[in-house]
């Protein structure tokens, strides 16, 4: 993987670049539709292609090695060939579920023991099988495993989390290192911040994770549920230390407001479910405010979701026949509302980089979180 910088914002640390990988380059800054399952919910991969305009999707490590999987995915070829998606990507560790499964786990040194949510069988995920579990699904990117500590968190807890990690970390890039991918392409290993709030922990976590020396970086354990002024903060005491020749991936987030704030603190790359997990229950993101399609309002309106984008859903079905079908509990309420505000967040994302590069981000960016936090 290569990662070229082709553009710099000079009144904030935002940056237009493109990472190149064996399927396909990706323009950054960058949103990944999450597909945890193998599959973005409610959205064919054609259309995540043609009209969402997507350039790379996410897997999840956990759920892809419970159902189908490993079998299944090796005789297919990897997952592009699996889920018939032919551009980059990228695979969590699984380090989130170790979070979310708390009550059904147990954390040691040598790795995490979980129950599986789907039949209580019990199961282990350690640094090298992680690895090795995510050569055989096949992402261009993988991601190192960690643990991901809740908010709030002690200080205490959150070093030795931190700590931990990192020693995870040495073990993965061993493993790694010592093994090839399995399917002709190459594949690349993103190590990741921890530290809580704790911005002592970031500071040492960022310099320790810069100095493995890999070709991108991601950084984790926020939007947790802290501020969004913590996060923020965070996010750039550890962007100003991470290499800037290197793509800078944030885990989790977020809103389109978290997404616009954080380009402009050096964030590349963003992954979120809200915007499909939203869509699922008639929350509109748009460019000029957010819509909730239950409301009366929308009964009569006749207008197009949102012209502004361009894409089929948010140009040809209008606001008075989305509504309809949310309220009528229709399946194709998910997928239109679904496909646009994945159109929306490709769209902000594709925006902001035409900004960066016209060296107008800043004034833009001020505007566009008033739009896109007001309630239409």
């Amino acid at each position: 993987m290569k990662f070229n910088l082709v553009g710099t914002d000079q009144q904030s640390k935002a940056r237009a670049g493109e990472v190149i990988t064996d399927h396909g380059v990706i323009e950054t800054p960058i949103f990944m539709p999450v597909g945890t399952a193998g599959s973005v919910k409610a959205v064919h991969q054609r259309e995540l292609d043609l009209d969402i305009q997507a350039q790379i999707i996410l897997g999840n490590t956990y759920h892809l090695y419970l159902r189908p999987g490993l079998d299944v995915i090796e005789s297919a070829g990897g997952l592009h060939k699996f889920n018939g998606w032919n551009k980059p990507i990228l695979t969590d560790s699984g380090g989130y579920q170790v979070y979310s499964l708390s009550g059904t786990r147990k954390i040691k040194e040598e790795g995490v023991t979980f129950k599986s949510h789907i039949d209580g069988s019990k199961h282990i995920f350690s640094p090298e099988g992680v690895m090795d579990i995510q050569r055989t699904i096949g992402a261009d990117i993988i991601m190192a495993f960690d643990e991901c500590t809740p908010y709030p968190c002690d200080y205490g807890y959150a070093r030795e989390s931190m700590e931990m990690t990192h020693r995870w970390l040495k073990r993965c890039c061993d493993r790694f290192d010592a093994t090839e991918g399995k399917y002709g392409y190459s594949q690349t290993l993103f190590p990741i911040v921890q530290g809580s709030t704790y911005k002592d922990l970031r500071i040492k976590s960022a310099e320790t994770i810069a100095s493995f020396e890999r070709e991108g970086n991601a950084i984790g354990g926020l939007s947790v549920g802290e501020p969004h002024e913590m996060m923020y903060e965070q996010t750039e005491v550890v962007c100003d230390i991470l290499p800037k020749d290197k793509p800078r991936y944030l885990m989790g987030v977020g809103t389109p407001e978290n997404i616009l704030e954080c380009i402009a603190l050096g964030v590349d790359m963003f992954d979120c479910v809200m915007p499909t997990r939203n869509a699922r229950n008639g929350m509109l993101f748009t460019s000029e405010g957010i819509l909730n399609m239950r409301n009366e309002k929308w009964k009569n309106d006749h207008s197009p979701i949102d012209p502004n984008l361009g894409g089929y859903s948010s140009t040809f079905y209008t606001k008075a026949y989305l509504r309809h079908l949310v309220v009528s509990k229709e399946i194709l309420a998910a997928q239109i509302a679904s496909i646009h505000n994945l159109t929306f967040y490709l769209w902000l994302v594709k925006e902001a980089r035409k900004q960066i590069i016209a060296g107008t981000f800043v004034e833009w960016k001020n505007k566009m979180v008033k739009k896109v936090t007001q309630r239409l």
